[in-house]
């Protein structure tokens, strides 16, 4: 092994030490919620006479203990501030999370294995907000997410759209020559399948695009790289071989933002969804109920609830506290079943 082999091998372990202490930190956050004072200096003393037990010949007690009361403070320190937490499905550095720090940089993203974990994470407190991709201009609709917005009670706060550029991603000074296989999630690799096809690489799936380069980074296999975002690339201290590398350029996925509490601000798009009976022309009705009152639709969408039975999404342009869509509303309403107002907010499209 030579001196640059070691250099990388260290560089890659500091990288995940740092990856393992904001996990850390998450976790200190979400403690938070739950714990006392008293409970604090008790869970102070265990974690400091864990770590005197589990000292090694290369790292002693003495040297761990200062380096866990800097932990510790860190902790405490973070712990007094009143961060918000924006949950996300996915590794950190997914797109989802690229979202959320659009959306608001004063949040901290928080990685959850499902969407259903993200859903029941900002029901019970446990996030502040949620943020979800609904629709994707190549992909179609996000299925997953529409069911689980059809049982919720939890409010629409804001929607973005962003534009999703991939990136080919390898291991700090591999030789682009080298490459032969590349992970990513199933729907990346789709996006990208004629520059796949016209370097001849392998196309590998992985459950998700940042799950990807995690993996590529820790694991670091031979003639591999993954297709992920530029933030993963950061965030694993990996090199961007080639920026988009998406096959068409019109690649857009718009996410919602979720919370228990309603958006504070006067929103400039509103989102529904309701029933309708299998009666013909019910659902001109309700277009019909916006359309006589000027108001300009942008999603409607059916979505298979029960057998034989739809729910319907649609949003449209306006705010709630304008009167003819407070009458349109009233209307719509009453000529559907299951009606509900999952809210009214503003919406953006990411740089």
């Amino acid at each position: 092994m030579s001196l640059k082999e070691i250099r990388k091998n260290i560089d890659s372990i500091d990288s995940q030490i740092m990856q393992l202490l904001n996990n850390r930190m998450e976790q200190v956050l979400l403690a938070k919620k739950f714990k006392s004072e008293i409970e604090d200096n008790e869970r102070e003393k265990e974690v400091l006479d864990r770590i005197e037990k589990n000292a090694t010949d290369l790292i002693n007690s003495e040297f761990m203990e200062k380096v866990y009361a800097e932990i510790i403070r860190e902790s405490k320190r973070l712990q007094q501030n009143n961060f918000e937490i924006i949950a996300f499905q996915g590794e950190h550095g997914a797109y989802s999370e690229v979202a959320s720090r659009e959306w608001n940089r004063d949040l901290i993203p928080f990685p959850c294995i499902t969407f259903a974990e993200v859903f029941e994470g900002v029901q019970t407190g446990l996030y502040e907000y949620g943020i979800v991709p609904v629709e994707n201009t190549l992909g179609g609709s996000v299925a997953q997410v529409n069911h689980l917005l059809i049982d919720t009670d939890l409010n629409v706060v804001g929607a973005i759209e962003l534009p999703v550029h991939h990136c080919l991603l390898s291991l700090p000074g591999t030789d682009h020559r080298e490459i032969r296989n590349v992970y990513s999630h199933p729907q990346a690799l789709s996006q990208c399948r004629r520059f796949l096809q016209r370097n001849k690489l392998e196309p590998l799936s992985f459950s998700d695009t940042a799950g990807a380069a995690k993996m590529l980074a820790e694991k670091r296999p031979k003639q591999t790289a993954a297709i992920a975002s530029r933030l993963s690339a950061k965030l694993y201290n990996l090199e961007i071989m080639k920026e988009k590398v998406e096959d068409l350029d019109r690649n857009m996925t718009r996410f919602l933002v979720l919370s228990k509490e309603e958006s504070e601000e006067e929103g400039d798009k509103c989102s529904i969804v309701f029933a309708t009976e299998h009666k013909a022309g019910t659902l001109f009705n309700v277009l019909h109920a916006f359309a006589k009152k000027d108001i300009s639709l942008t999603r409607i969408e059916s979505i298979p609830n029960e057998p034989g039975d739809y729910a319907f999404f649609l949003d449209f342009e306006g705010s709630s506290k304008n009167n003819k869509v407070v009458e349109a509303l009233k209307e719509v309403k009453r000529i559907t079943t299951n009606f509900r107002l999952m809210g009214c907010y503003k919406e953006r499209r990411a740089k």
